[in-house]
């Protein structure tokens, strides 16, 4: 029995997935990922600035222009589509087997796919707010600003995505929820993550299910703990356990 195949056996005996996942999950739709060898970490070495720095709040805070120039050129990516993995998991919970996907991207693929129980532990760039009155502005109204840096057409304050950045503290309620998914779980799929974000990363060992897989192109420092480990692209993988499920 392959991968795929074992993949298919755990599924179909399983009524409370849930899946954490990271950029890895997005990079067959077209978005790099940050620290694989194409990632943007790599690809971004010779700026004056290095991504983290770029990506901090107090970088936003005192050169927002800067921030917007690296954000809309290098972190939307408004055409990108869902691919297998995305679809499946979608599906997954429209059969009542997935009850959560909980993921470290910004893209809001999941959702395009048609999922609805998605905990975004970084936020979105589909949401963006002032920052002095809150109010709420689209992905479509940051890449369309004609100003460097997109300002409130009530108040004139700054518009901030809706992303945690370096300093910033995750959403307390999302990482309960998340906390609460996992820990309730009977399958744990962890995909398209290096694991080595956290808190994020720490998620997973709240888990007290029967398995869990691990679908991760490069090695990580959980794969011996994986009951299942699939080295493939995520949503190859994802297309062929979708055939397999008729």
């Amino acid at each position: 029995m392959n991968g795929a195949e074992q993949l298919v056996s755990w599924i179909q005996e399983s009524s409370n997935i849930v899946f954490f996942g990271g950029a890895g999950t997005s990079t067959e739709s077209g978005i790099p990922d940050f620290r694989s060898a194409a990632g943007l970490y790599q690809t971004e070495q010779h700026s004056p600035y290095p991504p983290e720095e770029l990506l901090s709040r107090h970088f936003f805070d005192q050169h927002p222009d800067i921030f917007y120039d690296f954000y809309r050129g290098k972190m939307l990516h408004p055409d990108a589509v869902p691919n297998g993995c995305h679809r499946l998991l979608a599906r997954l919970e429209q059969e009542g087997r997935l009850k959560a996907v909980i993921t470290q991207n910004i893209d809001g693929l999941h959702q395009k796919a048609g999922s609805m129980n998605v905990l975004e532990l970084h936020g979105s760039v589909h949401r963006n707010a002032c920052m002095d009155c809150g109010r709420f502005y689209s992905l479509d109204d940051i890449i369309h600003s004609k100003e460097g840096v997109p300002r409130c057409a009530g108040c004139e304050g700054v518009i901030k995505p809706d992303v945690v950045l370096y300093e910033e503290e995750l959403d307390q309620n999302t990482l309960y929820q998340s906390v609460d998914a996992i820990s309730s779980a009977d399958l744990l799929l962890v995909g398209g993550t290096s694991l080595t974000v956290h808190p994020a990363a720490q998620l997973i060992t709240y888990f007290r299910g029967k398995h869990t897989v691990l679908l991760n192109a490069t090695p990580t420092a959980y794969d011996r703990q994986a009951d299942l480990l699939i080295t493939e692209p995520i949503g190859e993988v994802m297309n062929k356990v979708d055939q397999l499920l008729g």
